[in-house]
């Protein structure tokens, strides 16, 4: 059972993280929702697409512009307040690896702290664990924030990846997060070459065997579109045909920005694997 905020979720009930970057240079946008109110339209209509979650970002992934604790804050903070004012029953997350920015959030209505940089800020899972919230144990191969991979090796990536993000996962629970609350994931990207993330994909059942609900973020990502030689603006069918592949080794949670496309595979692969019964089934039967 995954439990976030007044949210249950069984094992085998697909999840959606709708993506909502506060953020005026992000990769795949570029500040769209950077204003309150376009964000909001977006929270909007993410929820009506079928998100639970909503993740809320104050500083882009790559490298870019120096934000500080102070502006990551002040981009977010407000932002949760006001979600939770007008969504009371979505499950709001903050994308951030700052314990100080994670301590504010939660103040203000966070019910998950997605860590992507794997634990850089220890403080941030004992932020969860006071506060009683959710968190995300992402592997990054020990890379520092806003960094990008530069030939990094594993001997075996997805022996790494568990190593990193159990120990995680079970340090946060030692602390005091609920176990119904902690997620690993991958880290598609981060730290990683697109030969990784795709050896990481292809082995997710090992991620899934370990008992913790697993948690992807692929939308769009540089290996979908180094795979398949395509633009930010062109991966979403990569994108999708990673999400269904994702779907079928067993991972539950999904980030992405496409909400309603990802919602049609993800009950399309349910459908197919018999834990959702198709919405109508007239065919041989008039």
């Amino acid at each position: 059972m995954l439990r976030l905020g007044r949210r249950e979720f069984g094992p085998h009930e697909p999840v959606i993280m709708a993506i909502v970057n506060r953020t005026p240079d992000s990769f795949y946008d570029q500040g769209a929702t950077f204003r309150d109110e376009p964000a909001l339209t977006r929270v909007e209509q993410a929820v009506a697409e079928g998100a639970a979650i909503i993740d809320i970002g104050g500083v882009k992934a790559g490298p870019g512009e120096e934000v500080t604790a102070e502006e990551e804050a002040r981009r977010t903070v407000g932002f949760v307040a006001e979600v939770r004012r007008r969504f009371p029953d979505v499950i709001i997350s903050v994308d951030t690896w700052r314990a100080d920015v994670g301590e504010a959030v939660c103040e203000a209505g966070a019910d998950l702290l997605n860590d992507a940089w794997g634990g850089v800020d220890p403080g941030l899972a004992e932020v969860a664990a006071r506060h009683r919230v959710g968190l995300v144990c992402t592997h990054a191969g020990g890379a520092e924030p806003r960094t990008r991979p530069h030939r990094t090796e594993y001997d075996d990536v997805m022996a790494d990846i568990l190593d990193v993000t159990v120990g995680l996962a079970e340090r946060a629970l030692a602390l005091g997060v609920p176990r119904e609350s902690i997620m690993i994931d991958p880290g598609h990207d981060f730290g990683k070459n697109t030969r990784h993330s795709l050896e990481a994909t292809r082995r997710l059942d090992e991620m899934v065997a370990t008992g913790w609900p697993v948690l992807v973020s692929l939308s769009n990502k540089d290996f979908v579109g180094e795979t398949l030689d395509r633009p930010v603006k062109e991966r979403v069918v990569g994108t999708l045909a990673t999400t269904a592949v994702s779907a079928w080794l067993g991972a539950q949670v999904y980030r992405v920005h496409e909400v309603a496309e990802t919602r049609q595979v993800l009950d399309m692969v349910a459908a197919i694997a018999g834990h959702r019964a198709p919405a109508v089934a007239r065919r041989g039967l008039a």
